[in-house]
């Protein structure tokens, strides 16, 4: 993706931005950000890492419940390239 580099560190906490809500869609099978325009349909890794994110939860800690349950390791660089995609969408924001 072309753009500004953006950094993500694992000691970062992330939040959805205010006006996106995520929702899963039982319809398409699928979780979608909802926002006034329209909706964003995730595919299923996105999903996962939207539905677990949480402002109580550093970068480094999704990152290891992820990979607990999947039981796939070294998800560090998808996880992190996803949250700085996400971040450049403005779908989130550190706080």
């Amino acid at each position: 993706m072309n753009g500004p580099t953006t950094t993500i560190g694992l000691s970062e906490r992330f939040r959805l931005v205010a006006h996106y809500r995520l929702q899963w869609e039982e319809v398409q099978k699928a979780w979608v950000l909802l926002y006034p325009e329209g909706m964003v349909k995730l595919n299923g890794s996105a999903g996962e890492i939207m539905h677990r994110l949480s402002a109580e939860k550093t970068v480094q800690a999704l990152i290891e419940e992820l990979e607990i349950h999947f039981d796939t390791p070294e998800l560090t660089a998808d996880v992190v390239d996803f949250l700085a995609i996400a971040q450049r969408q403005g779908w989130v924001k550190p706080l």
